[in-house]
């Protein structure tokens, strides 16, 4: 465990979800497609999602959930999937399935990976600078969705253990969570 810089909050490392998911094999150091991205949004994605996409890179987790990277070829691109995610969302059909309007600014909610279960996962962007981002996933097949006062690592790693987080792994993975790259 680490703490997130700034907000005293303990958060999952990457030797836990390695622990779970394996050795990653993408390792990413360049943060040159992170700066751009972040720009791009005006926002800074947190460590712990930068670290955790950094290491394993565009990729599918369990055969259910998709994460992207901002280096990824264009089909398995973070900001562009960002980009045409954020339009999906708001539309006015689709906000009744979130708790608040899908965006950048503080409060709003910024998609960051979807499951092939229906899903979709967001990061909450903090009200403040002290204040810590959260998960929140959005189930398509009902109006519903899930605040998890959660960092992202640690609800991936509550993921990986199969843990009730919106989604359910067991059933994409019984034996062990594993990693698939999309590169």
């Amino acid at each position: 465990m680490y703490m997130d810089g700034g907000t005293g909050e303990v958060m999952a490392t990457i030797a836990e979800i390695r622990d779970l998911l394996g050795e990653p094999e993408f390792n990413w150091t360049d943060p040159a497609p992170w700066i751009e991205m972040e720009r791009e949004f005006g926002v800074e994605f947190p460590a712990d999602f930068r670290e955790i996409v950094d290491a394993y890179g565009s990729g599918q987790i369990n055969n259910q959930l998709y994460l992207k990277h901002p280096a990824g070829h264009l089909l398995h691109n973070l900001g562009e999937s960002i980009r045409g995610d954020l339009e999906f969302w708001r539309e006015e059909d689709m906000v009744e399935y979130l708790p608040g309007p899908a965006g950048a600014n503080p409060g709003e909610l910024m998609p960051i990976a979807l499951a092939k279960t229906g899903e979709w996962v967001f990061l909450r962007v903090p009200d403040g600078s002290s204040s810590p981002w959260r998960v929140v996933v959005a189930e398509l097949d009902s109006p519903a969705w899930t605040l998890h006062e959660m960092t992202f690592g640690d609800w991936l790693v509550a993921y990986l253990r199969g843990e009730d987080v919106t989604m359910c792994s067991r059933n994409f993975a019984p034996g062990r969570p594993f990693f698939e790259s999309l590169s």
